[in-house]
């Protein structure tokens, strides 16, 4: 069976686009791992199992009144004991109700806080990840992780554990009945529960493969589509709309072979349960059958154990079941445990120092860094230094390590060698928030939430008031374009800042800067995308917002850097040129050479 699940499974794709499969872990392991998790409701586990043990109780005593009716009512056609069966009987519906409500409340509530708290940590434990983790991810595969498994991890943890408490106390209940009216006929239907669980064993194996590869696949599916939805621009003016469609479909194609070769296995599961169900109930009722005609068992006797032996199977292929159950949602915690197993590239040493308020100086101090999993150094022995309240432009072709130089500033990423200071100190020896509050940002590609004007601007310090909002907007020439929209600082600007245009959003990032009032500013090509035009109208802000903070500018466009109080020219990871503006350009190197292309593709 197991060569026929694999024949069914996608094979191995070439294109490299299904993410990777998670590490296989034991359930012992996922216990371990998430069983902390259920602290905050496991006061209600009590109730739980006695409501797990009632209820069975409730319906064993159903059967046996209705054995009642059977053999004092029926059978001696006599009314007299119906007069206090009947009332009876509406009490134990009424009690079963009842038990019933609870019991789905208190499971559910249980779960869910399970699932909330779960969910919660896995969702800071991956903010707290290095950059480095996302820029080898897929972000659909990680948001898969975080939604759809989760969820699965409850199922095999909780419901699955709940469920299997309660078949096994429904299991002893009617064994102990069935064995209290009849042992001989209780130990004939005992003789198949081997079988069931010997079957759910067996097909166990087949369904967790089925469903690792479901949850793998499902996880490329929301990788692509996150893809193609966040570059619809992109994919809509190069006409990649049937591209992308069919890259969507290839691995939407790969879920549904893993999903119907997980319903393929399951559908063979059913029958042989059932055919085995059978089997035991006819074995059974034979011998029942057999000993009311010897006049060993009464009518109602019989009819009781038949329906017991329903009870009974019941809850033993119920729990044969939760293992291909288990199995399947273990896929899911692979998954999830994988991505609480990664940790931050970068961290914080032990008693790390804070920062009350930097004065500013920073400085490279012979550093080199390459990125994780690749050979070629990204910077090779970069040194400079900034004063406090001095402008250092970074300057260079794609590719010499410009942004490398902002990520590290920012301890999104630690140098291999060397280190870069603030006031002096090793960033590695400050607290890493301190350090990220001392460092406000205006990136390339300008960051706008989903949310207000207000929101996207207190970003940079959410304690902001309304009045340092609104100066802040001020001083980045934004009130006045936002004073004109249709609800002003309340009017939402959609995802990505998409209902703006590119200057706009440019201006709010520059207020968000400003609010921060950090005293290190990090300005990475503050100008690009946006025309002449915006890009001359956006400089004034940007002058008010580098006045009196150490100013780090990363730019292609030299014209914009020429005020720089130092300028450093890379290549290729190296410096091979610093001074200021006029000195290189005196020099004819690489600075020169570079001015020229600039202020050539700046003519009209």
């Amino acid at each position: 069976m197991a060569h026929v699940l694999r024949r069914l499974l996608p094979a191995g794709d070439p294109s490299g686009t299904v993410v990777a499969a998670a590490p296989p872990v034991s359930p012992r392991e996922v216990f371990r791992r998430f069983w902390p998790y259920t602290r905050g409701g496991r006061r209600w586990l009590v109730p739980v199992v006695l409501l797990s043990l009632t209820a069975p109780v409730v319906d064993a005593a159903e059967l046996w009144l209705f054995k009642t009716v059977v053999d004092d009512v029926l059978v001696p056609r006599d009314l007299r004991p119906f007069l206090w069966v009947a009332p009876a009987y509406l009490g134990l519906v009424v009690c079963s109700a009842v038990l019933g409500y609870a019991d789905d409340v208190t499971s559910t509530w249980v779960g869910e806080r399970f699932l909330l708290s779960l969910r919660s940590d896995v969702f800071r434990h991956v903010q707290g990840l290095s950059l480095g983790f996302f820029e080898r991810r897929r972000l659909g595969d990680v948001l898969s992780r975080v939604t759809g498994d989760v969820d699965a991890v409850e199922t095999f943890l909780l419901s699955g554990v709940a469920d299997a408490l309660y078949y096994v106390i429904r299991l002893g209940v009617f064994v102990g009945l069935l064995f209290y009216l009849r042992w001989d006929l209780t130990l004939l239907a005992l003789v198949i529960v081997p079988l069931f669980w010997g079957s759910a064993r067996h097909f166990s194996r087949l369904i967790k493969e089925a469903s690792r590869e479901r949850r793998r696949r499902g996880g490329s599916l929301s990788a692509i589509a996150e893809e193609s939805l966040g570059n619809v621009v992109l994919v809509q003016a190069y006409n990649r709309q049937g591209w992308e469609a069919r890259r969507f479909d290839r691995e939407n194609v790969g879920r549904f072979r893993a999903a119907m070769a997980s319903a393929r296995i399951r559908a063979v599961y059913g029958p042989v349960v059932e055919f085995i169900e059978v089997a035991g109930g006819l074995a059974v009722l034979g011998l029942g059958t057999w000993k009311l005609a010897e006049g060993q068992l009464t009518l109602g006797g019989l009819l009781v154990f038949l329906a017991l032996i329903g009870k009974l199977y019941s809850p033993v292929h119920g729990l044969s079941g939760l293992g291909t159950t288990f199995y399947a949602a273990s896929a899911s915690a692979e998954r999830i445990i994988e991505l609480l197993d990664q940790r931050p590239q970068v961290t914080e040493a032990p008693g790390a120092r804070r920062i009350n308020r930097a004065r500013g100086a920073v400085a490279f101090d012979g550093v080199w860094f390459r990125y994780p999993g690749t050979a070629a150094w990204a910077l090779s022995d970069v040194s400079f230094e900034v004063a406090p309240g001095q402008t250092l432009a970074l300057v260079g072709a794609s590719g010499a390590g410009k942004s490398t130089l902002a990520k590290l500033q920012l301890r999104f990423y630690d140098p291999d060698r060397g280190a870069v200071r603030l006031d002096g100190t090793d960033l590695r020896e400050f607290s890493l928030s301190d350090v990220r509050e001392s460092i406000a940002v205006v990136l390339q590609e300008t960051l706008v939430f989903h949310g207000t004007v207000r929101d996207n601007i207190a970003y940079g310090r959410p304690a902001a008031t309304e009045a340092e909002i609104i100066a802040a907007a001020r001083a980045a020439d934004a009130h006045e374009f936002v004073e004109r929209l249709p609800e002003g600082y309340d009017t939402l600007v959609g995802q990505r800042g998409r209902t703006l245009s590119g200057g706009q959003c440019q201006r709010l990032a520059i207020a968000r800067a400003m609010i921060r009032d950090a005293p290190v500013l990090l300005l990475d090509e503050p100008t690009a995308g946006l025309d002449v035009r915006s890009g001359r109208r956006i400089m004034d802000p940007l002058r008010r917002l580098m006045a009196g903070r150490t100013t780090i500018v990363i730019s292609h466009n030299l014209l914009t850097v020429r005020d720089a109080t130092r300028i450093v020219v890379l290549d290729r990871g190296r410096v091979v040129e610093d001074g200021s503006h006029a000195d290189l350009l005196g020099r004819e190197g690489t600075y020169a050479r570079l001015h020229r292309l600039s202020a050539d593709a700046a003519l009209p």
